[in-house]
């Protein structure tokens, strides 16, 4: 049985919106809704929204923004939270900051807490892969890349780029669909970057890395393009056989093995796990960890490109 009282908590409004969506739906199509701005109401209208019914029919009460409420109010909620009406589920969405930060711990108490921290650049990989995930679809890596390329940072946007291309390639998600969709978002997308420099086109690939800088191409989305390219060709190099065969030993499409193949065969042992090493610490420096993050991408791309 669902908690009745439920803290959505966190500042990424998007996954905020949806969490609470899904409390809802979870409740039927029937469910009246009753949706609150915590900073508007008073600790009347918090009580009356809260109060038993006669009837007591299935009803949800949202509470937004409840950071933003005067002390009185929240306390009203907070009594509310205790003993819910029959029927009722509360959902209280709070940032963790603003005015009142310290009443989290006691809704935490209460109520089934759903996390909604803002996703960092070095999770975003990771949840657009479960986002396509949440349609049935398995995207390889470059495909990740790719749409982290041409879409950005914002998840709202990420979710609903994902769901339309999984709608409008029947889950046949490609890089090539990706690029189709969005060519003009960046004239040089930082998978065609790694795909320059583990070609060994050390001149292409610098070039594009510079012109990429200059558009405003994010370093970590370059950074995590060539971790990509130097994993599959770490996974390929040496290897033989049937393409198809190895893609779905190693979770990769089959284009992918067959073109990955090809680039591996000119890279030895020694320079694959040299490689591995400097795309490890690439990936270090464009996230803080020291150095200039535009110098640390050109220097990575020109020092792969060489051991290609």
């Amino acid at each position: 049985m669902l908690n009745p009282v439920h803290l959505v908590l966190g500042e990424e409004t998007f996954l905020a919106e949806r969490v609470t969506k899904e409390i809802i739906d979870s409740l039927g199509p029937a469910v009246e809704v009753t949706t609150l701005r915590a900073g508007d109401v008073t600790e009347g209208e918090i009580a009356m929204a809260t109060s038993p019914s006669l009837f007591a029919e299935e009803r949800v009460v949202v509470v937004k923004k409840t950071e933003m409420a005067r002390k009185e109010p929240t306390q009203v909620l907070l009594e509310a939270c205790k003993n819910p009406a029959p029927g009722m589920t509360i959902v209280i969405e709070h940032t963790g900051k603003g005015h009142q930060k310290a009443a989290v711990t006691k809704f935490k108490k209460l109520a089934e807490v759903h996390t909604v921290d803002p996703v960092s650049a070095r999770d975003r990989p990771a949840w657009l892969t479960a986002e396509f995930r949440r349609h049935g679809v398995r995207p390889h890596q470059d495909v990740v890349a790719a749409v982290l390329e041409s879409v950005g940072s914002d998840l709202r946007e990420l979710a609903s780029a994902v769901s339309q291309l999984v709608a409008d390639t029947g889950g046949q998600v490609t890089v090539q669909a990706v690029r189709d969709y969005y060519t003009g978002v960046a004239e040089v997308a930082g998978f065609d970057i790694a795909e320059l420099a583990v070609q060994g086109r050390a001149d292409r690939a610098l070039a594009s890395t510079r012109r990429a800088l200059q558009l405003g191409t994010d370093p970590v989305a370059i950074a995590a393009a060539l971790a990509y390219k130097v994993g599959d060709v770490a996974k390929l190099q040496g290897m033989r056989g049937n393409p198809n065969a190895l893609a779905r030993d190693l979770g990769m499409a089959p284009w992918g093995v067959k073109k990955t193949m090809q680039i591996a065969r000119r890279w030895s042992p020694a320079a694959v796990s040299e490689a591995v090493i400097i795309v490890a610490d690439l990936d270090a420096e464009v996230k803080g960890n020291g150095g200039v993050p535009e110098f640390a991408v050109e220097n990575a791309v020109r020092r792969i490109a060489q051991l290609a």
